[in-house]
């Protein structure tokens, strides 16, 4: 008799320590690494949430969401991460995967952006271990009180 594989979704809402309030323009932040040797996720689907400042936002702003990985168990990440919450300046053009784009175009406005599969980010396999680098394009600094981002692990069952 076959098998039949469905999605088996993790708990929704985990936390990724990624610290993107009062984020500068033109300035990225890494998250610190999530790492997935115990729970084994095919994928992941993250999002991120952000506000604008109260002023110079630009009508073609943006924030970008950048993927990076390991495959030496965690030594070693994509463009100089280093698995922790931080600044990073990546490379131009980078050499991490673009994962999504929030459109950040107006003044004092909260912003949600995705899901977005990482495991598409590496050809349709997640890192064991993993993370995102938050790059805000808006054309002034990030509010100072709403910045989070989140994901849900996605494994596979057999029914």
């Amino acid at each position: 008799m076959a098998t039949t594989l469905e999605a088996k979704y993790g708990t929704s809402n985990q936390t990724i320590t990624c610290t993107i309030t009062s984020l500068t323009n033109n300035s990225q932040r890494q998250s610190t690494a999530i790492d997935n040797t115990s729970n084994l996720f095919l994928d992941a689907l993250v999002m991120v949430k952000t506000k604008s400042a109260g002023s110079a936002t630009s009508a073609t702003g943006s924030v970008n969401v950048y993927a990076y990985g390991t495959a030496d168990g965690g030594t070693t990440y994509s463009d100089g991460a280093s698995g922790t919450d931080g600044s990073i300046t990546l490379t131009n053009p980078p050499n991490m995967k673009l994962i999504g784009v929030i459109n950040v175009v107006a003044n004092s406005t909260t912003y949600i952006g995705g899901p977005w599969s990482v495991a598409a980010a590496f050809g349709g396999i997640i890192p064991d271990h993993w993370g995102i680098v938050v790059e805000n394009k808006s054309g002034a600094t990030l509010d100072g009180s709403v910045g989070s981002s989140f994901y849900q692990g996605i494994q596979q069952q057999g029914v």
